[in-house]
């Protein structure tokens, strides 16, 4: 929470600065007119010490102005207290020239005074309306002065006034008429800005939507968009038939690309993807999901004999030439066809029983459709495949590996993602691709995400009580733990057993969970585990329109660019925009953005220049055991701050 709050204020602190510069002149007309009227009440002293003290408080707020960082660059902690400092203690030396006033014995200058503080009211309220922590830390004092003005003026016997004492007041009056109808201007005209800046910040988010739903070259959906649709329409009702899915792998494309240069390869893409696109009409969906690999869905298909036919008129497509300048370019396409079962399987399943068969179609002789069969491919995990599982489990043979996350600028740790690995007896070490497909088919999720939550929990508690700063830990936390309430409660239970590691874990979700049936209580359980203390992290963020939509919902600790947009940094513009957009996006909610797939030199030195501050990737180390993980934090000497006494053990705070 404290958090938060502090990246508002850094955030508002650079407008403040601005504005600030902006009403220079302004104040100090007004500061040489209120000198000049104590100069003729006879307070020498007054005028000189307000005056001085003023001039002072600009000076501070010029330099401040004219050493501001670059536009793109953060504020550091230093100068956002000394910007709010210099402002707030320079409301004192404004409200002053109040008291010199009221304290003249005299009705007129009484009301000159009021005139004087109302006068400061209505420039802080209407110029800071729409920065509300500035606002309030300038408008209380104000206020506080206007009672003890009140208290004082109550006891105080008041003279008759000069004809020229009322002439000062009625030219205060004119001056703070002019002041509220010219706050009131620039008022509207910050209104109009900010709405501009609405308007171009949605703007740029819908062209954002678009390249990270969109295949650049073809104008297609991407593989992710293709998954999200493929959902949707899995999930639709669909009477007299099922979900078809076409994988496609064109076949003599990369002769094209060696002979006749990029540019033709390109156009036969282009040409591919406008054909698929004329295939698919309304009723089905078209993507291409990367190189020389295309997708098609349909629902609705009746059997796999209709299903076969639809791939042969792909496949006649395909095959048809594709002029270039003055020659026929053509390729053909393996076609692997999967079907949807009546709603029995997923979008993951369907997709990888449809790759099978395209590489069975490609490995045979190309240019034709293969339909899956499970009785042709490898069968589906076993009972004996279960007990395995579990028993890995049990035995600890199944734990977590952390992947260091490192700040970019000083390359010191800033916290791991931990990343499960199977230590198999036989088979050796496995990443997560070799079984958590297994997992998620034998519906063991939620006992391997307590098994996993469990051990990280542990390690986690384990180098706090040496002592060490971990940084932040994430875990990645599926559907099935945020949409049932037994899923969140033995997540709940698993984090109470260990209450002072909550400041130091984050949970990692994609916007996959989004388009579940369940969002409401994913959304719900959101909430609850950050108001329990830990961080939320948005996983792949842009690959996806739901990453967009909800983060107009939802509070984000942090985000995280997903690796294909990292991986095309300095060799796809577009991805250069899209990640300067992320962090633009980051910075503007003031949640911290970190850049996975991190590899190489280059991409360091780009993200470091577009403003990323972490970074995470095989170029800062590959997930490794908690004893190599311990040994990296000792070697950096990470060491948690010594705890204040009473305060607790330390990360307790939520």
């Amino acid at each position: 929470m404290f958090s938060k709050t502090y990246e508002k204020i850094r955030y508002q602190s650079r407008f403040v600065v601005h504005i600030s510069r902006r009403d220079l002149p302004k104040r100090l007309a007004s500061t040489f007119l209120v000198c000049g009227i104590m100069l003729w009440l006879g307070e020498w002293r007054s005028a000189a010490l307000i005056g001085g003290a003023i001039l002072f408080f600009e000076a501070c707020g010029l330099t401040l102005h004219l050493t501001m960082p670059a536009r793109d660059a953060l504020v550091s902690p230093g100068r956002v207290l000394v910007i709010w400092l210099v402002n707030w203690t320079s409301i004192g030396a404004f409200i002053a020239p109040a008291f010199v006033f009221t304290g003249q014995g005299s009705v007129a200058m009484l009301l000159a005074g009021y005139l004087w503080l109302f006068g400061i009211f209505v420039h802080i309220s209407n110029t800071f309306a729409a920065l509300p922590f500035f606002n309030w830390s300038l408008m209380i004092p104000s206020f506080s002065a206007a009672f003890v003005v009140y208290y004082l003026s109550a006891g105080m016997v008041y003279a008759q006034a000069s004809p020229w004492q009322w002439l000062v007041t009625a030219g205060m009056m004119v001056v703070y008429i002019f002041n509220t109808v010219e706050t009131l201007s620039k008022q509207k005209d910050t209104a109009h800005a900010l709405e501009r800046a609405r308007e171009e910040a949605n703007a740029r988010l819908r062209a954002l939507e678009h390249l990270s739903l969109h295949d650049s070259l073809t104008g297609l959906l991407n593989r992710r968009a293709f998954d999200i649709e493929l959902g949707r329409m899995l999930a639709a009702p669909q009477p007299g038939g099922q979900t078809a899915v076409f994988l496609m792998d064109l076949d003599g494309f990369k002769p094209i690309n060696d002979t006749y240069s990029h540019e033709a390869g390109d156009h036969v893409l282009v040409e591919i993807g406008r054909r698929l696109r004329r295939i698919a009409g309304t009723r089905g969906i078209a993507a291409r999901l990367g190189g020389d690999e295309f997708a098609l869905a349909f629902p609705g298909v009746e059997g796999s004999g209709a299903a076969l036919r639809l791939a042969e008129r792909v496949a006649r497509a395909m095959q048809a030439p594709v002029h270039y300048l003055d020659r026929a370019l053509q390729v053909s396409a393996s076609v692997g066809i999967s079907l949807g079962q009546d709603g029995k399987l997923g979008v993951e399943a369907l997709c990888a029983q449809a790759d099978q068969a395209m590489f069975k179609a490609k490995s045979e002789s190309g240019g034709h459709a293969a339909l899956y069969e499970p009785g042709r491919f490898v069968p589906r995990p076993s009972l004996e495949d279960r007990t395995a599982i579990l028993d890995a489990m049990t035995r600890g043979q199944i734990r977590p590996f952390y992947q260091p996350k490192v700040c970019l600028e000083t390359g010191r740790i800033a916290g791991f993602e931990a990343l499960a690995r199977w230590l198999h007896p036989i088979r050796g070490q496995l990443s997560p691709g070799d079984f958590l497909p297994q997992v998620n088919e034998l519906g063991l999720q939620g006992e391997f995400l307590s098994h996993i939550t469990g051990r990280v929990l542990r390690d986690v508690a384990a180098l706090m009580a040496e002592g060490l700063d971990p940084g932040q830990v994430s875990i990645n936390v599926p559907e099935v733990a945020l949409a049932t309430r037994s899923g969140r409660s033995d997540l709940e239970a698993l984090i109470a057993r260990y209450p002072q590691v909550r400041g130091h874990v984050t949970f990692e979700i994609t916007e996959d969970v989004f388009i579940a049936r369940a969002a409401e209580m994913i959304q719900s359980s959101i909430a609850h585990f950050r108001a329990l203390g830990l961080r939320i992290s948005l996983d792949d963020f842009g690959t996806g329109f739901a990453s967009f939509q909800h983060l107009r919902q939802l509070e984000f600790d942090e985000l995280k660019i997903d690796t294909t947009f990292v991986a095309g940094l300095g060799l796809d513009p577009a991805a250069d925009v899209l990640v300067a957009g992320f962090l633009s996006i980051g910075t503007g909610l003031g949640v911290r953005v970190v850049a996975e797939g991190v590899e190489t030199d280059d991409q360091l030195r780009q993200l470091r220049r577009m403003g990323c501050t972490v970074g995470q990737g095989f170029l800062f180390g590959a997930a490794m055991p908690l004893a190599d993980a311990r040994t990296r934090l000792l070697a950096e000497g990470a060491r948690l701050p010594a705890p204040v006494h009473g305060a607790g053990p330390p990360g307790a705070a939520a």
